[in-house]
């Protein structure tokens, strides 16, 4: 790689890290791409639509950035999950869905900004989906909601599918939350994201197993 493309690629992730960063604390919609040019020490305040283009695209770089560490430790897991001599349960196959982002972000080390980030974007209507977009190209996630989805065919299929939406929520916010006490040095009910991980399986698990009342 030459001079001017290290340059290049330093500014690019200058600017994600930034961008990450700001948007995690503050809010998409509220941080503007010159602001994250100045936050970043670009002199050049249009330095983020020259590398990435719109703020869109900028939140789909972030996405990216940080989804195919994510899918790797996903594949070995469910690989793991569907070579275990057990057969996979209920359990196991949540663990495949919650896993990944607690131990990626123990990886990352502190500070991250990923959870917070993935719940701000998540709040978006028009942002969102571009999570979604990423979700349905993971092999991974999509053998995972298949095992899953076997563990959970007596559950009618509106209450799996309002389920579903409820674990998501409950993944995303609490490791943001969890994320965000660790950034302000606050308490957190558990002591490593390991742990944490653990209390999400067990909690979502028990989501999925609780009584369904008769309309």
């Amino acid at each position: 790689m030459n001079v001017k493309a290290a340059r290049a690629s330093a500014t690019r992730e200058s600017i994600l890290v930034t961008a990450e960063r700001l948007f995690a604390e503050h809010g998409v919609q509220v941080v503007s791409n010159r602001h994250i040019s100045e936050a970043a020490g670009q002199g050049n305040n249009a330095a983020v639509n020259y590398h990435f283009g719109t703020k869109v695209d900028l939140v789909r770089a972030i996405v990216r950035k940080h989804a195919e560490p994510m899918e790797r430790l996903r594949a070995e897991l469910v690989e793991a999950t569907v070579a275990g001599d057990a057969g996979a349960g209920l359990r196991e196959w949540v663990a495949c869905l919650v896993r990944p982002s607690t131990t990626y972000l123990r990886e990352l080390g502190a500070p991250t900004w990923f959870a917070r980030f993935s719940a701000q974007v998540m709040t978006d209507p028009a942002l969102r989906a571009i999570i979604a977009e990423e979700s349905l190209s993971s092999p991974a996630l999509a053998r995972a909601v298949e095992g899953l989805n076997r563990c959970l065919a007596g559950l009618p299929a509106d209450v799996r599918a309002e389920r579903s939406d409820m674990a998501r929520q409950l993944m995303i916010h609490m490791t943001a939350e969890r994320e965000r006490a660790l950034a302000e040095g606050t308490p957190t009910p558990r002591a490593t994201w390991d742990d944490a991980g653990t209390g999400l399986i067990d909690a979502v698990t028990g989501l999925f197993l609780a009584p369904v009342t008769p309309a």
